[in-house]
């Protein structure tokens, strides 16, 4: 048991080192065995089941997750509770992935036969090549392994490992020969960040904004109130509907450490040239690309005639979760 710190820091790189080694071992099972699974799945009219028990049934969970979100429609069936009742999911195109690290398991001898009397595909996904499972499926994701990272090599932990990565690569093949895109993806995650960042578009910011607009002609002290009162921290400098300028917070502050007569000054005598600007079309998360880039916290939007349109800011990127 470890006591200290150097044994705990040995410990953990040891259970990685095992399962770094058990993944590098799993690289010559991508073989032809897997192109039919792939080849299975792409042509198939119906849904893939995948199931398992104990920790291969929590594994099942996830690589279902991440199938159904890269186009390929799975359902998670517990093994256990398949044959109290839940064998109704099956339905007659379908395709069933069995998890399972010894492949022996009673569950899945009771399963099997019924799912071959459906006339369903099985595909098996285990560590062991001399199982009731391996005998009776029809394809086979093998999953080599010599020991868990677990010192008694009992806690499923090297198995899962491999169980996972088999699952993700399996998504990641169906999802590059189905062709399946970001356009594709944004319509399975429309909310999240991830979602946002695929869909959210600069418009969408806007209608919560104000729209803070001076002329080259104001004088400071109302473009001050201009500022202050869109809650921008900017204001766009407009000349028969042309942007000339922006003024921000910082340039205010900066000509009040002037030595200047507030009283006559004009926002085109403090505005800054040529301001950044973004299309209402674009997406949100550019927009806080070229606020990185440019160090920013705002950007003058316009439309497709380069009208402007309206502001965003940094905090309307905030609350919408991109940062």
């Amino acid at each position: 048991m470890p006591n200290n710190n150097l044994e705990i820091i040995k410990s953990a790189q040891t259970s990685i080192q095992i399962e770094i080694e058990a993944l590098q071992n799993l690289l010559p099972q991508i073989d032809d065995a897997f192109v039919k699974v792939v080849d299975l799945l792409l042509h198939s009219k119906g849904r893939l089941i995948v199931t398992g028990i104990g920790k291969s049934a929590n594994v099942a969970t996830k690589i279902v997750a991440t199938l159904n979100s890269t186009g390929t429609p799975a359902i998670f069936m517990h093994a256990s509770d398949a044959i109290h009742g839940d064998l109704g999911i099956i339905q007659k195109d379908d395709v069933v992935m069995m998890l399972s690290k010894s492949g022996n398991t009673p569950e899945i001898k009771v399963l099997i036969p019924l799912i071959k009397n459906f006339g369903n595909k099985i595909i098996g996904l285990t560590t062991n090549k001399d199982s009731y499972l391996v005998q009776n499926a029809g394809y086979l994701l093998f999953t080599p392994m010599e020991k868990e990272a677990c010192p008694n090599n009992l806690a499923p932990t090297t198995s899962t490992t491999l169980q996972m990565v088999m699952g993700d690569a399996l998504a990641i093949a169906l999802l590059e020969n189905r062709g399946f895109d970001n356009h594709d993806f944004a319509k399975y995650h429309p909310g999240g960040t991830l979602g946002k960042k695929l869909y959210l578009r600069v418009a969408d910011l806007l209608s919560g904004n104000e729209k803070p607009v001076s002329s080259p002609k104001d004088f400071i002290k109302d473009v001050i109130i201009e500022i202050t009162k869109k809650r921008l921290g900017a204001t766009a400098i407009i000349e028969q509907n042309n942007i000339i300028g922006i003024i921000t917070d910082g340039d205010v502050r900066r000509m009040l450490q002037q030595d200047i007569n507030i009283s006559k000054t004009t926002a085109k005598d403090v505005m800054s040239i040529n301001p950044k600007k973004i299309t209402q079309t674009a997406l949100a998360v550019d927009a806080l690309k070229k606020m990185r880039e440019h160090n920013i916290s705002q950007l003058l939007v316009v439309d497709e005639n380069d009208i402007y349109t309206g502001m965003i800011h940094l905090h309307d990127l905030l609350k919408e979760g991109l940062i």
